[in-house]
C-alpha cells in the first residue's frame, strides 16, 4: 500500500510519527511494500476498552465529533459541565488520546464512529 504525501513538511512529520510503530517498516518512494496486518495483544486490550464504551460515552463522542464545547455538551445532553467534562477525560483515556480531536479522530480510525 502507498501513500503519496506531496507536501515536504507533512511527509517529514508523518515519517516522523510513524517510524516508531512496532511492526511497521516505512519504505522510500522507489521501493517495493507489503501490507500486513497483525493484531497483537496491546490492539486486541485497546479494542476491548473501546468496546466499554458507555450510551452516554458515545453521545458524548457523537457531540465531540461535530466540534461541540463542554458546555455544549451539557446543555446538549442535560448534564452538568462538571460531569460533560469527566466524560470527555473519560473517552480521551479510554481511546489513549491525547486531547478532544485526537479522540475523535482515534474513534473514527478504530470504526468506533463514522465521520
Amino acid at each position: 500500500m502507498a501513500l503519496n504525501v506531496e507536501d515536504k513538511k507533512l511527509a517529514d512529520r508523518l515519517t516522523a510519527l510513524l517510524t516508531n510503530i512496532p511492526g511497521l517498516l516505512l519504505v522510500g518512494a522507489n521501493e517495493s511494500s507489503d501490507v500486513v496486518l497483525t493484531l497483537s495483544n496491546e490492539i486486541s486490550a485497546s479494542t476491548k476498552r473501546e468496546a466499554s464504551l458507555t450510551p452516554r460515552e458515545m453521545e458524548v463522542l457523537t457531540l465531540l465529533a461535530e466540534g461541540m464545547s463542554n458546555k455544549g455538551i451539557a446543555r446538549r445532553l442535560g448534564i452538568s459541565v462538571h460531569t460533560a467534562k469527566f466524560h470527555v477525560r473519560a473517552l480521551i483515556d479510554k481511546l489513549d488520546a491525547v486531547g478532544r480531536t485526537d479522540a475523535v479522530a482515534q474513534a473514527a480510525r478504530r470504526g468506533v464512529i463514522q465521520l
